[in-house]
């Protein structure tokens, strides 16, 4: 097909890769795929102008790369003046590829990272280019990018989180830790949390979070099996997901609207965290959202 005929449905194959480009660098399910559309809509701009492309998947790996990595430039000062704890959108997926580089604690440790590096990290470590592509893509020299690596790596084996190797031994321990929370069991809820496990939760601001995060299996226990109590006589019910790769909930009020959503870190047979994410905001490409947890409504 000759290049000045082509068009973005034609590269159609390569949405899945930007996509996972885009969302691993922002966290974000809304922005991610605005950037993928904008990379199509500088590739259709290009083949207008009749230029060749020989390699349309670097193209669009690239320009998806420096767009995430502009938007992130632009991100930072919203980053910084969000309230409370900052938490990744939810992407709920039965079956990920990669799926550990997309879990909620990867991603958090992500934003330690400035957006160049965190580029240069995930093309190299969970992507696959080597240090050649990777100058290319961001616009680096090979040196600068080995240099920069060798930085971000510091960074995240400081605090990579570790998970289970089986899937299906995290199913079971998350199955195990809603059953516990939902029959009101705290004995079998402490035997399922590792004893500094952590419990996050994202409200930005606009619906009930706990304002800090909560550490160690008595609080968090506690809190769990609060939430619960409630739940009934707010009309909420849990259903098991696959959340950011892991194990995890969405809960939805009596009118079948999100709540929030539930992500489980799991290591050693033992969940080490938990998170929640209920801003409003967060929620809205899972369907229509819940007032119930929203701050000033009726149901808070």
């Amino acid at each position: 097909m000759p290049a000045e005929a082509a068009t973005p449905e034609d590269y159609a194959e390569f949405r899945p890769l930007m996509f996972s480009i885009a969302y691993r660098m922002t966290g974000s399910i809304s922005d991610a795929e605005d950037i993928v559309q904008e990379a199509f809509l500088r590739l259709t701009r290009v083949l207008r102008d009749g230029t060749r492309i020989d390699s349309p998947k670097a193209y669009l790996a690239t320009a998806t790369t420096r767009l995430a990595i502009s938007h992130l430039r632009s991100a930072r000062v919203r980053r910084e003046s969000y309230v409370g704890a900052w938490l990744p959108e939810p992407l709920l997926a039965e079956r990920a590829e990669m799926s550990d580089s997309l879990s909620m604690a990867f991603l958090v440790l992500l934003e330690s990272l400035t957006p160049t590096e965190r580029a240069v990290f995930l093309l190299h470590e969970v992507f696959g280019y080597d240090y050649k592509e990777i100058a290319r893509i961001t616009g680096k020299s090979e040196t600068n990018c080995r240099q920069i690596l060798a930085r971000a790596r510091q960074h995240v084996d400081d605090g990579k989180p570790r998970f289970d190797a089986s899937r299906e031994q995290r199913d079971e321990v998350a199955r195990r830790f809603f059953a516990a929370a939902k029959g009101g069991d705290m004995t079998a809820l402490l035997e399922l949390l590792a004893p500094d496990v952590v419990m996050v939760g994202d409200g930005g601001g606009k619906a009930w979070a706990t304002a800090q995060p909560l550490a160690g299996a008595e609080r968090v226990a506690r809190l769990v099996l609060g939430l619960y109590r409630r739940a009934p006589q707010m009309g909420v019910h849990l259903e098991p997901a696959w959340v950011n790769g892991q194990p995890g909930a969405v809960s939805y009020d009596g009118e079948g609207r999100v709540v929030n959503v539930f992500a489980l870190d799991i290591a050693d047979g033992m969940v080490q965290a938990v998170r929640s994410v209920v801003n409003p905001d967060k929620l809205h490409h899972l369907g229509p959202v819940s007032d119930v947890a929203l701050r000033g409504s009726q149901g808070s």
